[in-house]
């Protein structure tokens, strides 16, 4: 099996059917959480700035301030809308000083062309990953839900993400939250579908928090 390309809802769904008869273990948490809607971001720096905004965010709280942002730079964020913003007026629009710096420092980088976004678009995941870490304050999980969300890599798996580990924790009945390095091994069975499994770990995550009366 080839890894899907995740371009809509239709290729989602038939990408889940088929991680839930590659591993049945699955099929329950689709019972509780329902069939999940496919994340998607447009690709380039739009996408990339997105992910930086929603780091250690809340869903509710990145979309409030990337709706700032984009009403501050008069549109979805480009490398030239950023670099001429000022950091006060960035600041004013609810990013943290860290995050100013590596959305300026990203946009540096792809002005002097020291990454080529359209290029990292046309390689294999883990290549592709590799390169987008040379841009500053991006890492491994910055990077794959780039490759997730924004190029649609249905194998891309971000192992370092909370709510992944907690979810992968209490869907297979562990001690505890999962360690990112248990995560991979077991995520290791579901390939070239691990992206897809991602969003459905994701959407267990929140539909026990919603049982719970806890904030997803």
């Amino acid at each position: 099996m080839q890894e899907p390309q995740l371009s809509d809802q239709g290729v989602f769904e038939t990408a889940l059917d088929a991680l839930m008869a590659l591993d049945p273990r699955l099929v329950p948490l689709v019972e509780v959480a329902g069939r999940p809607a496919l994340r998607r971001r447009p690709p380039g720096f739009a996408g990339l700035a997105a992910v930086v905004v929603a780091q250690q965010l809340s869903v509710a709280s990145a979309r409030a301030i990337h709706g700032r942002v984009e009403a501050l730079l008069g549109g979805a964020p480009t490398v030239e809308r950023l670099l001429a913003a000022t950091p006060e007026a960035l600041r004013g629009a609810g990013l943290s000083a860290p995050k100013i710096r590596t959305l300026t420092g990203i946009a540096r980088a792809l002005a002097d062309g020291v990454v080529d976004l359209d290029a990292v678009a046309r390689l294999p995941a883990d290549e592709a990953a590799d390169i987008l870490t040379r841009l500053p304050g991006v890492g491994l999980w910055t990077a794959d839900i780039y490759l997730l969300f924004c190029l649609g890599r249905g194998d891309a798996f971000p192992q370092g993400d909370l709510a992944l580990q907690v979810a992968m924790g209490e869907a297979f009945e562990l001690p505890g939250r999962c360690t990112p390095q248990g995560l991979l091994a077991i995520a290791e069975d579901w390939r070239p579908l691990r992206g897809v499994a991602a969003h459905l770990l994701w959407a267990y995550y929140g539909a026990r928090r919603a049982r719970q009366g806890a904030p997803a």
